[in-house]
């Protein structure tokens, strides 16, 4: 009998599967890494919430003044979705601001002095809008202009439309659908039903999510962590209806912009074209010898933006039941301020459209705030310039640290 070769090693046994990291473990590792995603902006609007609320005395937490401050941010909130799909291909858009007041005159006008119904009245603000980033887009992404020239002359040549639009300075919106596009509110029982699909679309879509990427072999949220996202959103969610439902119900506007940034979400989250624009803000050249249309993107992301802006102008004028040629000097401010605030890269491919969320209700509770405490546009200004300055300056520093490899 041979014996068996004295090199021949003996069976090893199976290493046990890692537990998964536990709620601190991933905390301690994120803040080391400075990683903390939208903690700190959550955090931000926490403490100027109670800041407000002891100065006010308590009016800034009632449901009348919380109701109003979802109202004020409808129209931030689509400019700042707008300014967010520009953002990721790393580009700007200034001429958002413009493109409200132009295509909300044209609501205006068509309906108060052509007679045109309200659904041909919004359609035609619409498509101008779709019109006006296209145009703007073929600039950009064909010519090769940089967007800050196309932009910027866009800005000056649509004030300038508008002024002609409105030449007795502002026209008075009369149509009681159009009107009632901001000023109507949902009741119960359908401000507590309409929203359910849409939490439930949001909840089932993250729990898909981690299953596709589990299928896939690839690296995935804790299971807590997915759970914990998902009950965030919908204790968010209960008490937003409790508060909405003490005062007069859920404003249209509000319902309008929430469906908007749902369905924006699972574009960019779920379609090969969300993929390709992160892409093309990413590296727009790798995109392209990926076999990416980056003209074509480029195209619509400028396409989209300026439709986006659109519908904001109609709820800006169905809000103020009229058009004016004078266009709110820091609502593109506002708007980019709201995108950048809630985590969107100025550098393009990241970033979420749920940063208009927290970016707009930060931005929105500033100056209700600030209107409670008797403050002039002064010190809003400046407010809302140191907050833009720290959330620049704090993504500039995460960009160069994930460059750079640094933790």
């Amino acid at each position: 009998m041979t014996s068996q070769s004295s090199t021949e090693s003996a069976p090893v046994a199976p290493t046990p599967a890692a537990a998964p990291p536990g709620p601190f473990e991933v905390l301690r590792k994120r803040l080391f890494q400075g990683d903390l995603g939208q903690l700190p902006v959550v955090l931000t609007l926490i403490l100027i919430a109670i800041f407000f609320e002891i100065t006010s005395k308590g009016i800034f937490f009632a449901p009348q003044n919380l109701s109003n401050l979802i109202l004020q941010i409808a129209t931030i909130g689509f400019l700042g979705l707008a300014a967010v799909l520009v953002l990721l291909i790393a580009e700007i858009d200034l001429s958002l601001a413009a493109v409200a007041s132009l295509c909300g005159a044209v609501l205006v006008v068509l309906s108060a002095t052509k007679g045109a119904s309200p659904a041909v009245a919004i359609i035609s603000a619409i498509v101008v809008g779709a019109v006006v980033g296209l145009v703007n887009g073929f600039f950009i992404a064909v010519l090769r202009v940089p967007s800050f020239i196309v932009t910027l002359a866009a800005l000056i040549g649509y004030t300038g439309v508008l002024i002609h639009l409105l030449p007795n300075a502002s026209i008075r919106l009369i149509d009681p659908f159009l009107s009632g596009i901001a000023a109507n509110y949902l009741t119960f029982p359908w401000d507590v039903l309409l929203p359910v699909p849409l939490i439930a679309l949001y909840v089932l879509m993250q729990l898909w999510t981690r299953i596709r990427r589990q299928r896939a072999g690839l690296s995935q949220a804790p299971l807590w962590e997915v759970g914990a996202r998902a009950g965030a959103v919908v204790v968010v969610s209960v008490l937003a209806l409790i508060v909405f439902e003490s005062y007069r119900g859920i404003p249209f506007s509000t319902l309008i912009l929430v469906t908007a940034l749902l369905v924006f979400w699972l574009i960019m989250r779920f379609t090969a074209f969300g993929r390709h624009v992160y892409a093309v803000g990413g590296n727009a050249e790798a995109a392209r010898r990926a076999g990416i249309g980056v003209v074509g993107i480029r195209v619509a992301v400028f396409t989209l933006a300026s439709t986006l802006a659109a519908v904001g102008g109609v709820l800006a004028a169905s809000r103020a039941i009229s058009a004016s040629a004078q266009i709110n000097p820091t609502l593109l401010l506002d708007a980019i301020a709201a995108a950048v605030i809630g985590g969107v890269s100025l550098f393009g491919g990241r970033g979420s459209v749920w940063a208009v969320v927290l970016g707009s209700l930060i931005i929105g509770s500033l100056e209700n705030g600030l209107d409670l405490l008797n403050q002039g546009t002064d010190v809003k200004l400046m407010v809302e310039g140191v907050v833009l300055l720290i959330a620049v300056t704090v993504d500039a520093i995460t960009r160069r640290r994930n460059a750079t490899g640094l933790r």
